[in-house]
């Protein structure tokens, strides 16, 4: 059962990624990855939110598999996040490459950290 949890997660996660990622790349005119921004945070919300609820109280199985590796887990993408930053050095857009990196990790960690104890403050 988990198993088909996590497919059904990845089965929308995926998806939303690249559909998220490309609406969001064509509103602006920059050469930052904002779509992949974009899902990475929203993952480590989702993410964050998953573990603090599941720290407070009792948090079905099947839930957690389905959002946390399903669902989450294919949203985030560190592959195209890695590829993107190095494909901003490469073209010579070094400031830009060395923000996204420094600013997705920062702002995942923190989004993630906050969300948690968002969560555990709901839960109370």
């Amino acid at each position: 059962m988990n198993w088909l949890m996590v497919i059904a997660g990845a089965v929308v996660g995926a998806p939303l990624r690249y559909l998220t990622d490309r609406a969001v790349q064509t509103r602006h005119d920059t050469v930052f990855p904002w779509g992949t921004f974009g899902v990475n945070i929203g993952a480590c919300a989702g993410l964050g939110f998953l573990t603090g609820l599941a720290s407070a109280a009792a948090v079905p199985q099947a839930l957690q598999h389905l959002v946390g590796p399903g669902l989450c887990a294919t949203l985030s993408t560190y592959s195209t996040f890695s590829f993107e930053t190095v494909r901003l050095a490469e073209t010579g857009a070094r400031y830009f490459a060395a923000a996204n990196a420094a600013v997705s990790v920062v702002a995942g960690l923190g989004t993630a950290y906050l969300a948690t104890a968002l969560a555990q403050a709901a839960v109370g």
